[in-house]
């Protein structure tokens, strides 16, 4: 039965012939990924930059130098550098209570941590203002405290940090499932600590698992929408994040100003995608 299958796979180089297809199958299999990606991705975005230069960069460097697109980017990067490392907090304390532990309600956490992915992201926002509103629930109380959610900033980073929690934490899941509790176990045997086993044997463990949750959280909040358009109050120079400022400005038919601020997310989108594959092989030549 051996020698069968080596024979068998000596006429397709060792491998399995049922592995294999035709020359020309795979040429069409190819053609149609590349035209695919071509059409669905390399195309958009040659032509947000073409768009975004047809007027010159002087033009484009005004457009994203202006006072209202600065003050939508500061504003962006705040959201994220704020949602981020909550959802970081939130991701490894989760992570390591599904995997770690047993107790009752664990299946419930699990499934509100996959919550968001199941929410559309405008239904989020007017759940948090029917909340914060002025006229929803705690809207009187936070009124009467002169506290301010909605149609602000805290609002938008609570509507960015519910969108965007699982990512962290969904990444960690699967990565402290594989490497069980041998190692943690060994460390406390030997007398370390619960906070010397969780940065020395734990976190490095679980490192590029973390960072590959970080990046994809930190692209979702610098480009989410849905959720912030309905908490913003799209207030020009205060509430408008980058993904807000792009539809103000192609509603007035600005069109050179909108290509130039949303290849800003477009060039973050190219930088995501090159640490992401960069963590992926990290991670997959790790011991």
């Amino acid at each position: 039965m051996a020698g069968a299958i080596s024979r068998l796979n000596a006429g397709t180089g060792g491998r399995p012939r049922s592995l294999t297809e035709p020359r020309a199958v795979q040429l069409v299999l190819i053609a149609a990924s590349l035209g695919y990606l071509g059409i669905f991705l390399l195309l958009p975005l040659a032509s947000v930059f073409a768009e975004a230069l047809a007027k010159g960069f002087r033009v484009y460097w005004a457009s994203i130098t202006e006072p209202e697109a600065l003050s939508a980017i500061r504003l962006t990067l705040v959201t994220a550098g704020i949602s981020v490392p909550c959802n970081v907090v939130f991701g490894i304390a989760a992570a390591w209570a599904v995997t770690k532990f047993q107790f009752r309600g664990k299946d419930i956490l699990i499934t509100l941590i996959d919550l968001p992915f199941a929410v559309s992201p405008v239904i989020a926002g007017l759940i948090f203002v029917l909340l914060f509103g002025a006229h929803g629930w705690f809207g009187p109380w936070l009124q009467a405290h002169d506290i301010k959610l909605i149609f602000a900033v805290p609002g938008i980073v609570l509507a960015t940090v519910f969108v965007t929690f699982p990512f962290v934490a969904r990444e960690l899941i699967p990565v402290m499932q594989s490497t069980g509790a041998d190692q943690e176990e060994a460390a406390l045997t030997l007398g370390a600590g619960g906070w010397s086993t969780f940065w020395r044997v734990t976190l490095p463990s679980v490192k590029w698992g973390l960072l590959y949750g970080v990046i994809l959280c930190n692209a979702r909040a610098m480009g989410e929408f849905g959720a912030v358009s309905v908490v913003s109050g799209h207030i020009r120079g205060l509430t408008n994040t980058i993904p807000l400022q792009v539809e103000i400005l192609y509603n007035e038919y600005n069109f050179t100003a909108a290509f130039a601020v949303a290849s800003l997310l477009t060039f973050l989108a190219l930088i995501t995608l090159a640490a992401k594959a960069w963590v992926e092989r990290k991670y997959s030549h790790a011991p």
